[in-house]
């Protein structure tokens, strides 16, 4: 072993390690392994820094772009309410179609906006139909796992492979070469379910019909049913303090939706704002602790105040659902510390954390993935909501600001980025023409590109990349290879491409799916030469087994649908387990049969 091998070795374990107990951001850690490549010369300079010129990282960067043209047109929101609407009466038959639906547009959208786009219908049609959701969602998510099988740009590791073939001297695939496998996976993964849901997933109790989606929501949550108005008189012992001080939300558990002076109007005032004598306020809680609140405080009641009709008026405000998901900013920070008051000017009602309704004041809990908030205010702020990458709203609003008119330019924009993809051209060139164009026909702005790519993900392939070129570079890859020939040397090919399935799931399990891309690639490129074999193959089989994460909620997806689905980790072990073995027992004959 040499010392560029040992040096190699420290570093790809202290990011593994990083990565596994998630002690820092996944973007931090890239970027920390991508440095330590440089600074310890295993790399020169150019060579570290190859990631940001990366064909990876530019078609990541295109198809999110894309994606979003689609989804401010409403391109996929349509798509997802006519397969809705088409569900049939039986669950069976829902999951079904949603599934195979939500596989389908994960085929050209990141998996975690497929499965966020159809939350909000799949939790509308629970309650109408009185099916729970947790018949309903888990499919769901594991069909907009599996759909990013579907084509090369579905997934992240997907869209890495050619890279890293390519810098290993090997053919680059093209764009429908994966189709195969993830057509069996997404039929395997729908007929699991539409077989055998009733004894793999929990069979939770529904809850009643409803008349409107507010009411849906109000019901369903227990939400406060009273608003009044009130203003503040002179000598009042609110004057001169905010609503912390004096308890609005830990001692009262009301919510003020709006307060205004003169014609100046502040929805869900954030905490530090200071009253004033003769401001209104528009209160929302319980009438018993609306009326201790303003007895308390001496204000003064008022008649329905037309400046806040807005605020009782459903065509421009009302409750929302929110969840968090894993990539947010909001994760593992408080309410208090990202401003959601003050940011978007919406009030936090209710979170739902750790599996329990938390109100009142919950300003400094930290916020984990998957919890929902439920909050309240006009339309066109939970709209940025909506708009943000921190949030997932799923409930859908009355007014929609999406532009139609648009659609069709925006799908024109699409097929040409695929048509380019197909005949020929290198997939990142292909998608990103496909966004230029978006932005040249108007669909989109620059700002709302910029807005549209998750950096934190570009930066997290970006500082990866430059890994797997050491460990091929020094001959990490082959060392490492070399012991798992010395395990499975000898035994029939099968037996080897069942291992390289076995650990890219146990490795996806653990970290995310595109560094154990990165991380596996050279191992197998080497594992393939010593076995006389081609690579080809074996680094797609790492990257499509990159997807078989089911067993925990630690993928992005997973992680989403747990709380809306009411999952436990268990349920993902008992329905995971099953679609992991599926998954394994599905991709190793057709590989052998139809890749190797």
């Amino acid at each position: 072993m040499t010392p560029e091998t040992t040096i190699v070795l420290m570093i790809l374990g202290a990011t593994v390690f990083l990565l596994v107990l998630d002690v820092l951001r996944m973007d931090l850690v890239a970027l920390l392994c991508m440095l330590a490549l440089g600074w310890t010369g295993i790399l020169a300079p150019m060579e570290s820094l190859s990631g940001f010129s990366s064909n990876a990282v530019i078609a990541m960067i295109a198809v999110m772009v894309l994606g979003k043209g689609l989804e401010k047109t409403g391109v996929t929101d349509r798509f997802a309410r006519v397969v809705s609407r088409y569900g049939g009466q039986s669950a069976a038959g829902i999951t079904a179609l949603v599934s195979a639906a939500a596989g389908l547009t994960s085929a050209v959208i990141q998996n975690i906006g497929a499965a966020a786009l159809f939350l909000p219908a799949i939790l509308s049609i629970s309650r109408r139909m009185r099916i729970s959701p947790s018949r309903l969602i888990m499919p769901i998510g594991f069909a907009a796992i599996l759909g990013g099988t579907l084509t090369m740009v579905g997934s992240g590791p997907l869209i890495l492979i050619n890279d890293l073939l390519v810098s290993a001297a090997l053919k680059p695939y093209n764009l429908l070469a994966v189709t195969p496998v993830g057509i069996v996976l997404l039929a395997s993964c729908i007929a699991l379910f539409f077989l055998f849901a009733p004894f793999i997933l929990p069979q939770g109790t529904a809850g009643e019909e409803v008349l409107s989606l507010q009411k849906e929501l109000i019901d369903a949550w227990r939400l406060p049913p009273s608003t009044s108005h009130w203003a503040i008189p002179q000598g009042s012992p609110m004057v001169g303090k905010n609503p912390e001080e004096i308890g609005i939300w830990d001692r009262y558990q009301l919510h003020i939706l709006g307060v205004s002076k003169d014609r100046d109007i502040q929805y869900a005032p954030w905490r530090n704002t200071r009253f004033e004598a003769n401001q209104e306020l528009y209160l929302l809680g319980d009438e018993n602790s609306i009326a201790r609140f303003a007895s308390d405080f001496g204000l003064l009641p008022r008649e329905q105040l037309l400046k806040f009709r807005k605020l009782s008026d459903p065509e421009y405000a009302g409750f929302a659902e929110v969840i968090i998901p894993p990539r947010s900013g909001l994760v593992g920070r408080t309410i208090r510390d990202f401003g959601v008051r003050k940011r978007y000017a919406v009030e936090p009602v209710i979170l739902f954390h750790n599996g329990e309704n938390i109100r009142g004041d919950f300003s400094d809990l930290p916020i984990k993935a998957g919890d929902t908030l439920i909050v309240h205010g006009l339309w066109a702020n939970i709209l940025e909501l909506r708009e943000n990458r921190d949030f997932v709203v799923i409930t859908p609003m009355e007014r929609d600001a999406r532009d139609h008119s648009r659609a069709w330019i925006a799908l024109v924009c699409f097929f040409l980025a695929i048509l380019l993809a197909l005949t020929g051209s290198p997939i990142s060139t292909a998608f990103l023409s496909g966004a230029a164009a978006m932005v040249i026909a108007g669909v989109l702005s620059m700002e709302e590109v910029y807005k549209a790519v998750d950096w934190k993900v570009v930066f997290f392939l970006a500082g990866l990349i430059p890994l797997g070129i050491a460990m091929q570079k020094t001959g990490t890859a082959e060392l490492v290879a070399g012991s798992v020939m010395g395990i499975t040397k000898g035994s029939h090919p099968l037996l080897l491409l069942l291992a390289v399935a076995s650990l890219s799931t146990l490795f996806s399990l653990v970290m995310s799916n595109v560094a154990s891309t990165i991380i596996l690639a050279p191992l197998v490129i080497s594992l393939a030469h010593m076995a006389q074999l081609d690579p080809r193959p074996l680094v797609l089989l790492v990257a499509v087994s990159a997807a078989n994460s089911f067993i925990l909620p630690t993928h992005q997806v997973n992680a989403l649908l747990k709380t809306p689905g009411g999952y436990k980790n268990a349920d993902f072990l008992k329905a995971g387990g099953g679609m992991t073995v599926l998954f394994i027992l599905t991709v190793v004959p057709i590989f052998y049969f139809f890749y190797l």
